[in-house]
């Protein structure tokens, strides 16, 4: 699956082409073991010493990104509305010898911070990054609630390079900043969705909440909510009501959504959302598409799940901060390459398989797992996908859902290894 990496950086620009060369290259062996440390992904020393070089350059971990960038940037083009999501993580290098890190939670757990924007669509297939936030805490920071100003801004410049397509900027609670409304009205080019934290004062001298849960109710909406921390997945049902407000400080109109769980079974907290956001909503339906926006804000803790769990990022061992930086950011291309693959498999599962592997491969895979002839024609992604799941333990059984980010990512590991030895067996046998 290399075809995939020289189109993603054909972009590539950092002062040399054998630099480029080996960006692209240093990607393509860390997709190859998402979850390998440099050591174990690289074939031999050479490689590995190439790899770390790359990370001692003296380049911007931007610039190592912009490829990507730029890529992303293209794949949203091709879409009516693109959903930008954003959100913080932190990265616990506790025990790492690398200069630079900074308090987490409390003193004695050291790490970085990660706010990166990731692009969605509706549909929830992932595009890509277009920005990121990375720091430590050190006492010379600016305040930390300017990263979703500073991504707010970010977005609304790159819709100048994406004319005909709307964004949608969303956020969680810690995104309810009065300030990132001002900034709307400067940067009106883009749209907002924010799940509200504070219950702010309205110009007619009530408070937010209490003016959106005197609205009517607009009707239900059903959906499953997806397992989280402490919380087994189960139905939802929501009561759905919507008005538009002014805001006390300076008189700026804004649209709230407020979603509230009927019946929650016994031990459970009713889910209450209240979303922001400067798009007018007058009927059910213009409701429920905000919530299916805000839904897909749950894609961006899947890809801190790939990012941590799946590509291990803390367990980088790397001597400063800059180097993690700028392996953070490969390990970010691959962690969204693991994504996009599991919602093509949901998304487009009817495409042949050919959009992402190369014809050798395919017939590699397939027939070391099903022991027998491959096809002429190429199989569907979905046929593909799965035989690749299999070997992280997807099962395939009839009631099974669709392969997860786990199965696939271990899948990945496994196939690469079995077709780079059977492609290199051919090579010296002839």
């Amino acid at each position: 699956m290399t075809n995939w990496v020289e189109q993603e950086f054909a972009t590539a620009d950092l002062g040399d082409e054998r630099l480029n060369q080996r960006l692209a290259k240093v990607v393509e062996t860390l997709a190859r073991q998402p979850g390998k440390s440099i050591t174990a992904a690289c074939r031999g020393w050479s490689e590995t010493k190439a790899t770390y070089r790359l990370l001692e350059q003296d380049i911007g971990w931007d610039c190592l990104l912009q490829p990507h960038w730029d890529s992303t940037l293209a794949r949203a083009a091709e879409h009516n509305t693109v959903l930008c999501l954003q959100d913080t993580t932190e990265l616990d290098f506790n025990g790492r010898k690398a200069e630079g890190l900074g308090k987490l939670n409390y003193d004695a757990r050291r790490g970085m911070y990660l706010h990166p924007t990731l692009m969605v669509t509706p549909e929830r297939l992932p595009l890509g990054i277009t920005d990121a936030w990375m720091w430590a805490r050190d006492g010379q920071q600016p305040k930390e609630s300017e990263r979703w100003l500073e991504g707010y801004q970010r977005i609304s410049e790159l819709k100048q390079q994406l004319p005909d397509t709307r964004l949608v900027y969303v956020g969680d609670r810690e995104a309810d900043l009065f300030t990132l409304y001002q900034e709307h009205t400067a940067f009106p080019n883009i749209d907002y969705l924010i799940r509200g934290k504070h219950n702010r004062k309205l110009a007619d001298g009530r408070k937010l909440k209490e003016a959106v849960a005197a609205a009517p109710v607009l009707g239900e909406v059903s959906f499953t909510l997806p397992k989280g921390r402490k919380r087994p997945s189960r139905p939802v049902t929501l009561h759905i009501r919507a008005t538009q407000v002014v805001l006390k400080q300076q008189q700026l109109p804004i649209t709230v959504v407020l979603a509230e769980e009927q019946n929650a079974p016994a031990g459970a907290t009713p889910i209450s959302w209240m979303l922001l956001s400067n798009i007018q909503v007058e009927t059910l339906s213009g409701a429920q598409e905000l919530l299916n926006w805000y839904l897909c804000r749950w894609d961006i803790e899947l890809f801190f799940k790939t990012l941590k769990s799946g590509c291990r990022v803390e367990s980088m061992q790397l001597r400063s901060r800059e180097k993690l930086e700028r392996l953070l950011v490969l390990k970010m291309i691959v962690a969204w390459r693991v994504m996009y693959l599991m919602r093509l498999n949901r998304v487009v599962p009817e495409l042949s398989c050919e959009l992402v592997f190369d014809p050798e491969e395919w017939r590699i895979i397939y027939a070391s797992t099903l022991r027998k002839t491959p096809p002429k024609d190429a199989p569907s992604l979905r046929t593909m996908l799965h035989l690749v799941a299999s070997y992280g333990g997807y099962l395939g059984r009839k009631g099974d859902r669709e392969p997860g980010l786990q199965t696939l990512w271990l899948g990945l590991e496994r196939c690469h290894d079995m077709v780079r030895a059977i492609q290199e067996t051919k090579e010296l046998l002839g």
